[in-house]
């Protein structure tokens, strides 16, 4: 079963130097119906104007990864560590037992635009980690590229969860499909661009609630960059 949910059907805010659609209830929007959905608890997608951005603040017991789509993306955090995350990287930060960050527009003459993806571990208080890696758009050209998971299979970012993240570009004749084991939900989230999911049309910014399928095909893209996540089978997020 897929429900559809639309892109233009999300939270919205408007701060002038940044513009964000939420998928789920986030901030002050708040969604009795959209309070996440398995392990997954936020997907924001942010416009970030030059030279803005996101001052140091702290988070705890969060798997939080950022995906950029278009600019650069200047994170620091507490732990020490320092980056420019760019179109092809992924970032995951554990907060764990506590940790602050900053997230800014690396250019001062161009925007950023990156999703903020939230998902609950399965473990309280454990000691913060960073991690990055780069994946190529070869890797996710035509196929579903593995790039988060429990155990950091095939050169993924582990996280702290029974959840995989896979990425994936569809243009023109190109498809990739995924097979579920029985008894998982999963989430679709259309990056960019548009494309089916099991023949039904999606356009940029739509997601999908995916449960009792076990197939999921991705084709008829047209310039789409997907997000698939494979979760555990349980309606709404819950803290360790």
């Amino acid at each position: 079963m897929l429900t559809l949910r639309k892109a233009s059907d999300r939270g919205a805010a408007d701060h002038g130097w940044l513009k964000s659609f939420h998928t789920f209830s986030f901030a002050n929007y708040r969604n009795s119906n959209e309070q996440g959905f398995s392990d997954l608890l936020v997907i924001n997608d942010d416009r970030v104007a030059a030279g803005k951005g996101f001052g140091q603040h702290p988070h705890r017991d969060m798997e939080i990864f950022s995906y950029v789509l278009e600019g650069a993306l200047e994170h620091k955090d507490t732990l020490g560590t320092g980056s420019v995350i760019r179109p092809g990287d992924v970032q995951l930060m554990s907060a764990g037992s506590g940790v602050a960050h900053s997230e800014y527009n690396h250019s001062t003459t161009q925007p950023v635009h990156f999703l903020q993806i939230w998902i609950v571990p399965d473990v309280s208080g454990a000691e913060p980690r960073y991690q990055q890696e780069h994946f190529s758009a070869e890797k996710k050209r035509g196929r579903l590229q593995l790039i988060i998971s429990p155990e950091g299979d095939n050169g993924s970012l582990r996280v702290r969860q029974d959840a995989r993240v896979y990425a994936a570009l569809i243009d023109g004749n190109e498809s990739a499909t995924l097979e579920l084991a029985a008894n998982r939900y999963a989430y679709v989230h259309v990056a960019s661009g548009s494309v089916e999911l099991n023949g039904v049309p999606l356009q940029e910014g739509d997601g999908v609630r995916v449960r009792e399928e076990q197939v999921l095909t991705l084709s008829n893209g047209v310039n789409a960059e997907v997000l698939v996540f494979d979760l555990r089978p349980q309606e709404l997020p819950q803290m360790p």
